[in-house]
């Protein structure tokens, strides 16, 4: 950015708005700048989304944490872990030696790899050697972090040929108190939410005993659902989200998406999915992109014809029997809502699939009915007093 001119963007949120700008509110404090290639509006939206939900659930949790985001809501969200096979094998990664980094990334883009097809990446820490060579593989459109390594720019600078959108934050840069702006011709202004995420706000628990691993889950749940485009939920396992159902006018319909995702990423650890063997010339992301149609189970016929003709012998799919018997196996899994669960369909949707855990704000005028929902399903509930709503 460019003292008070600020930074021209390519174009607005459509071509069609072509002209934009990104003015910094106080010249001497910028949160971010352009190291390479030229950001749209919706990239810096992204990049400012992304990095505030990456820092704070770095802060929160103490891990490196990293985000795969698409029109400013995440796609997946993790930090470091345990990488399986079935993460890593579509990148040509080794599970067992990847790094810290890497692994965040490789955990948050395989919540939803689908959607994560020309992402925008965000992470915690300084961008290395190793995760630099894996964006040269995925299809993404740019990244945000709070520095890069020597070399790193110039192995970044081969993708797209050099349009590859590259970004650091400062990471010391602290927003003003309120925040502002501008539609239609009112200035919108209001305080800026600064309330800590942290065990504090897991102590009202109802119904159960809330874990530790289920407290971290929960704790990163609401860290992403702060920077996701309200009505928000999330599914989250182990560090790494599950399913995130974004932006819809129904909190259940919320659940319902975001559930059916968690149990695309499970069925896609199926044996028999994972035993797909592609011919040689079959894209990264075709191979994805087909294991995820196969497992939701309602391919059409031209889709089955080109699968056939993708694979090296006829593709096994799981009965409806064996669909199921693989999906009662997930559990463990955190539930985490931006607003109050309006009605108990939400916990009955949720404990679908592999739920054990639930987070939201409580206060509704049917609290009790969820809360004997949970009861009677054996579902820890944890009220969290704050609502996240995020537009």
């Amino acid at each position: 950015m460019r003292g008070d001119t600020g930074m021209r963007l390519r174009y607005g949120l459509n071509p069609q708005q072509s002209t934009a700008y990104a003015v910094p509110v106080d010249p001497d404090r910028v949160p971010l700048r352009v190291l390479q290639g030229q950001p749209s509006y919706i990239n810096v939206l992204d990049a400012l989304n992304g990095w505030q939900l990456v820092r704070e659930a770095e802060r929160t949790l103490g891990l490196p944490a990293a985000a795969s985001f698409k029109h400013v809501s995440p796609a997946g969200v993790a930090v470091a872990g345990p990488v399986d096979e079935a993460a890593a094998r579509p990148h040509g990664v080794d599970p067992a030696s990847v790094g810290a980094l890497t692994g965040a990334y490789l955990r948050a883009r395989d919540a939803d790899p689908k959607s994560s097809y020309g992402d925008f990446v965000a992470v915690s820490h300084e961008v290395d050697q190793e995760l630099a060579e894996l964006l040269t593989r995925v299809v993404s459109d740019g990244i945000v972090a709070p520095g890069y390594a020597p070399g790193v720019l110039e192995t970044l600078a081969k993708k797209k040929n050099g349009r590859f959108l590259v970004m650091e934050a400062d990471p010391g840069f602290e927003p003003p108190a309120s925040e502002s702006r501008e539609v239609f011709g009112l200035r919108l202004s209001q305080d800026r939410d600064r309330v800590p995420l942290g065990p504090e706000v897991l102590t009202d628990v109802p119904v159960g005993t809330l874990t530790d691993e289920a407290r971290a889950d929960v704790l990163l749940g609401l860290a992403v659902l702060r920077f996701t485009q309200s009505n928000s939920v999330c599914y989250v396992r182990g560090g790494q989200t599950l399913g995130i159902g974004a932006g819809q006018q129904s909190r259940v319909d919320c659940t319902r998406l975001a559930g059916a995702k968690t149990d695309t990423w499970w069925l896609r650890r199926h044996p028999l999915v994972q035993e797909l063997d592609f011919l040689p010339g079959v894209r990264r992301q075709d191979r994805v992109n087909w294991r995820i149609r196969l497992v939701e189970g309602d391919l059409t016929a031209d889709e089955r014809d080109r699968l056939r003709a993708s694979v090296t012998a006829e593709p096994g799919e799981p009965t409806p029997g064996e669909r199921a018997a693989w999906l009662a196996r997930l559990t463990g899994v955190s539930f985490v809502s931006d607003g109050s669960l309006p009605f108990r369909d939400n916990v009955d949707h949720a404990h679908r699939h592999g739920v054990t855990t639930i987070a939201e704000p409580g206060g509704s005028i049917r609290s009790g009915e969820v809360e004997d929902a949970c009861r009677e399903l054996g579902v820890t509930l944890a009220r969290t007093g704050l609502r996240l709503f995020h537009h």
